[in-house]
C-alpha cells in the first residue's frame, strides 16, 4: 500500500515563496516518475509538474512554468515542489503522485490521492 505524505502548505502573501515536500513509502519509488496536481476551490484537480525517475527530466504546466521548481531526492523517496512568484491563482490543495504519467488525455496518477496540504496566497 503507498503511502503519501504531502507538507509544507500554509498562507503566503502574492509574491512569496513555499517549497512543498512529498514523502512516499510502501514501495521503491526510484523507477517511477514523480509529481504534483492542485485542485482550486470549485474547480478540477489539475496537473501542476512532473519529474522523471532517472534523469530528472521535468515537465510543467504552462501556467507555473517559470515559476514552479519540482526535484526529487530518491535516496529519501521525497518529491520536492519549490514555489516562487506566488499568485492568488496557485491557491488550492496541492497532491503528490508517486506515479504519474503523461497520457493521451494529459498527466495522470495511477496512485490513490492523498490528504494534500492546503496552500493560499492572499492578494
Amino acid at each position: 500500500q503507498v503511502q503519501l505524505v504531502e507538507s509544507g502548505g500554509g498562507l503566503v502573501q502574492v509574491g512569496g515563496s513555499m517549497r512543498l515536500s512529498c514523502a512516499a513509502s510502501g514501495r521503491t519509488f526510484s523507477a517511477y516518475a514523480m509529481g504534483w496536481f492542485r485542485q482550486a476551490p470549485g474547480k478540477e484537480r489539475e496537473f501542476v509538474a512532473a519529474i522523471s525517475w532517472s534523469v530528472g527530466n521535468t515537465y510543467y504546466a504552462d501556467s507555473v512554468k517559470g515559476r514552479f521548481t519540482i526535484s526529487r531526492d530518491n535516496a529519501l523517496n521525497t518529491a520536492y515542489l519549490q514555489m516562487n512568484s506566488l499568485k492568488p491563482e496557485d491557491t488550492g490543495v496541492y497532491y503528490c503522485s508517486a506515479d504519474i504519467r503523461p497520457s493521451s488525455s494529459g498527466w495522470r496518477t495511477l496512485d490513490d490521492w492523498g490528504q494534500g496540504t492546503q496552500v493560499t496566497v492572499s492578494s
